[in-house]
């Protein structure tokens, strides 16, 4: 079972978010602030960390996603919204790349399948170079 760790600091996003991941057969770890998120991020490894963008600062999600890359397990990251919203003005960095939206469950179900097994055949290609 695969783990991951949401953080978003709207209770029914995050709720709902939970509830649908976990009905997915994923072990999720719910954070309501980035200080949260990388509180866990430094006690716990994760497949998967999804992160709103703005929680308690307008950027909270992508300080999120910047500590889980600097981790040597190397989680895949996404930024999630439970709203259609455009990226931020000039943002083009990786965490931007890909905006996970949650009003389509079987959707969202699948990049987060996509996102963990781009990440384990990531990691499979760097133990063959090893």
């Amino acid at each position: 079972m695969a783990r991951v760790l949401l953080a978003d600091d709207d209770p029914a996003a995050r709720l709902t978010l939970q509830t649908v991941l976990e009905a997915g057969g994923y072990q999720v770890d719910a954070a309501a602030s980035a200080a949260e998120a990388v509180s866990l991020l430094d006690q716990s490894e994760y497949e998967l960390v999804l992160s709103d963008l703005a929680m308690e600062s307008p950027e909270a999600g992508l300080k999120v996603l910047a500590h889980a890359r600097m981790k040597d397990y190397r989680p895949a990251t996404a930024l999630v919204t439970s709203w259609r919203a455009k990226a931020p003005k000039g943002s083009r960095s990786r965490a931007s790349r890909m905006l996970v939206e949650a009003e389509n469950v079987p959707e969202l179900l699948g990049q987060v399948a996509n996102l963990i097994g781009t990440r384990a055949s990531r990691r499979i290609r760097r133990l063959r170079k090893s």
